[in-house]
């Protein structure tokens, strides 16, 4: 019998190990009180790190003398930060004094200038969370204070990536399909695709999917969205793949808060390792939010003139929103169209202040095949190189190495000079 002599099934290979995604701090009130300007910009700059997008922080003079005189009157946030130049002997009687006027559940973060392992611990143990020796960085502050707010034992979470197009039409829906597919395949871990193109998105007809619901009904459930909900708005498309599909109907328009997505995003991050949003090409206010607030962005450009500059005002404009965090990296597609000037792959890359992930070849039939198909290029042509470059990005967007751009590309166009790297 078939079943008798039939050899036992191979089991799948265990998932590659992948960066996860940074934790973003809950919505909390912090107030620091700094004995130097210096150090109250220092507090300040770590506002702009995008863990810290819910938090309201403000700076105030005076150490923790003023900290004490302001709390004798006014309630407690939940996260001080003061400074303090007291000898080391006479800062636990300062913050004795500190604790007096503090509520139970405020923590409490000490930024020094002594770096003495003795005081280090009696701070501890006497209950301050934290204690950071000056001179230090904003992100050092940053990943203090997620370290005191995120969950004991907490999972990892998803990382996000966010994939942009430059210009209409560019293919970046393509380009964020085909990574996902291969995060899925080659690391054999699972990936959400949110289509974030209510109107317009593709990714049912890439995924040959037809899903009853899909990420237009987790924005309308609003505040009532959890965790059950989301796993049943989910489609699965295949191992490893699952979607969240855009309505694709002009019956409403999809006119969105600046932080309508953020909720379901950190739902699908609890949910996935690996969460790729395939954003759609415009700009307002909840694409500016969800670019500044994902792990890795990635911006899909042709070589012309158009998608250059768009590509050019893009990086410019992510770097500006999240200054702590990797820049925004680019993937050249339709690379070596027929009769189409081309801008060169480096003097792009160049220009835009952009590390080149790879180029995608121009190849009308192969995906249009796939397009048609609702399939995969890996699908339809498991072995062409365009995979390659697929593969080399999605090493490179889960962390697991650094990419290097291949690819053919021609240089018959000159840059003007408005566009030039700036010296």
């Amino acid at each position: 019998m078939s079943f008798l002599s039939s050899e036992p099934s191979k089991a799948e290979e265990p998932a590659a190990e992948i960066a996860a995604g940074a934790r973003l701090i809950p919505r909390i009130t912090i107030q620091a009180f700094c004995e130097h300007s210096q150090t109250a910009q220092l507090v300040e700059s770590a506002i702009h790190d995008r863990r810290m997008s819910k938090v309201a922080l403000t700076t105030h003079n005076g150490g923790i003398d003023g900290a004490v005189e302001t709390y004798k009157s006014n309630p407690t946030p939940n996260l001080i930060i003061v400074e303090t130049t007291l000898a080391p002997e006479e800062i636990p009687a300062a913050l004795e004094r500190l604790a007096e006027v503090c509520d139970a559940s405020t923590r409490v973060v000490v930024l020094g200038h002594v770096n003495d392992v003795l005081l280090y611990r009696e701070l501890i143990r006497s209950g301050i969370s934290e204690y950071v020796v000056l001179p230090a960085t904003a992100q050092q502050i940053v990943s203090a204070i997620t370290d005191l707010f995120a969950s004991e034992n907490s999972a990892p979470i998803g990382r996000t990536i966010g994939f942009v197009s430059a210009k209409g039409g560019a293919g970046g829906s393509t380009v964020a399909h085909n990574v996902a597919w291969a995060i899925a395949t080659m690391l054999r871990q699972d990936s959400l695709i949110l289509d974030m193109d209510l109107a317009f998105g593709t990714v049912g007809l890439n995924f040959n999917q037809d899903p009853p619901h899909g990420l237009a009904d987790a924005l309308s459930a609003n505040q009532k969205v959890d965790q059950t909900m989301l796993d049943r708005l989910m489609s699965k498309a295949a191992t490893h793949i699952n979607l969240l599909t855009a309505p694709v109907t002009l019956d409403r328009t999809y006119d969105f808060e600046e932080r309508e997505f953020e909720q379901i995003l950190e739902l699908c991050q609890n949910t996935m390792p690996m969460v790729v949003l395939d954003i759609p090409h415009g700009w307002n206010a909840w694409i500016r939010h969800t670019l500044a607030t994902v792990d890795e962005v990635v911006i899909v450009a042709e070589p012309d003139l158009a998608n250059l500059r768009n590509a050019k005002n893009l990086a410019d404009t992510i770097r500006a929103l999240r200054p702590t965090e990797t820049a925004p990296c680019l993937v050249l597609n339709k690379v070596g169209m027929p009769r189409r000037p081309e801008i060169d792959a480096a003097e792009f890359a160049s220009s835009v202040e952009c590390q080149l992930l790879g180029q995608v070849p121009f190849d009308a039939a192969l995906f249009g095949t796939a397009a048609n198909n609702g399939q995969m290029i890996a699908e339809v042509a498991a072995n062409h190189k365009i995979n390659d470059v697929y593969r080399a990005v999605s090493l490179h967007v889960t962390g697991r190495q650094a990419t290097h751009a291949g690819g053919r590309s021609s240089g018959l166009m000159k840059l003007p000079s408005f566009l030039k790297k700036r010296a």
